[in-house]
C-alpha cells in the first residue's frame, strides 16, 4: 500500500468556459520523484498552483500529508517548498544575502544558508551579485530558496526550461540527490519527455486538462513493448485523447 504525499480527487479548475484542469486524480508517492508531463498549456502549472493553494479549485479535493489543504493550509505549506515560474530575488545582492533576508523573516539560523548553498552547488558564488549569474545558477538559487525551510515536499514547475545542457545536467543531479539521499518527495513538471525520463520514478501525463496516464516509469516503458520509443508511446497516449 502506497503512502501518498499528494492526493487530488476529481480536481477541476475553469477559467470562464475553458476547463484547464478536468477531473484530475493525482497520486504522488512519498519519497519519490513524480514527473508531470504535458505540452505547454496542458494544465501542469494550473494543477501545481491548485496544489499550493495559490488558486482555488472549482470542484474537487486536495490532500497533502493526508490532510485537506483547505482545512490545514498553513500547517501543510510550512512543509512544502516550491519554484513556480521564475525565482524571485534581488539581483544586486549576493545569493547569501538573498537567502539571509528570507532566513531572518523565518527565524532560520545562518548555518542553514550555508547548507542550502552547498546543496545547490553555489557555495563558491555565494558572495557574488545574482544579476551576474547564468540562468542555471539563478534556477539553483530559486531551488535553494525553496529548500531553506527543509521541506518534505518540493514542487518544481519546468525547472530546466531555457537552460543549456550543462545547466540541465546540474538540475537533474540536484533533484535526484534530494530524493535519493535526503528522502524528499519531488513533483516536477516538464514538456520534454527526456527530462522526465532522466529523473522520475513515477510519471503522470496530462493533456487538455485530463490526466491520461499515471504510474511507475517502468510501466510506461512496458507499454512500448520495446518496439516504440517513449516519445512514440507519449504521442499515442495524447493522440488517443485528442481523437475522442
Amino acid at each position: 500500500m502506497f503512502d501518498y504525499v499528494i492526493e487530488t480527487e476529481n480536481l477541476i479548475k475553469r477559467f470562464g468556459e475553458y476547463v484547464s484542469v478536468d477531473h484530475v486524480n493525482l497520486r504522488v508517492p512519498k519519497g519519490e520523484i513524480y514527473g508531470f508531463l504535458g505540452s505547454n498549456g496542458a494544465g501542469k502549472t494550473t494543477t501545481m498552483r491548485l496544489i499550493l493553494s495559490l488558486i482555488r479549485p472549482d470542484e474537487g479535493n486536495i490532500r497533502i500529508f493526508n490532510k485537506s489543504i483547505s482545512e490545514h493550509r498553513r500547517y501543510i505549506l510550512r512543509r512544502v517548498g516550491s519554484l513556480i515560474e521564475a525565482p524571485a530575488y534581488y539581483g544586486h545582492l549576493s545569493a547569501y544575502k538573498n537567502l539571509k533576508i528570507i532566513a531572518e523573516l523565518l527565524d532560520i539560523p545562518d548555518k542553514k544558508i550555508n547548507e542550502v548553498l552547498e546543496t545547490v552547488r553555489l557555495t563558491q558564488y555565494a558572495n557574488k551579485p545574482v544579476k551576474g549569474y547564468s540562468l542555471g545558477m539563478k534556477q539553483r538559487l530559486g531551488i535553494a530558496i525553496a529548500l531553506i525551510r527543509e521541506p518534505e515536499l518540493l514542487i518544481l514547475d519546468e525547472p530546466t526550461n531555457g537552460l543549456d545542457p550543462f545547466g540541465i545536467q546540474e538540475i537533474r543531479k540536484l533533484i535526484t540527490d534530494l530524493s535519493k539521499n535526503h528522502g524528499m518527495t519531488v513533483l516536477i513538471s516538464s514538456h520534454i519527455l527526456s527530462e522526465i525520463e532522466a529523473v522520475a520514478d513515477n510519471v503522470g501525463i496530462i493533456n487538455e486538462g485530463k490526466l491520461l496516464f499515471q504510474g511507475p516509469m517502468d510501466k510506461l516503458k512496458h507499454i512500448s513493448n520495446n518496439t516504440d520509443s517513449l516519445e512514440d508511446v507519449f504521442l499515442k497516449i495524447v493522440g488517443r485523447s485528442e481523437s475522442l
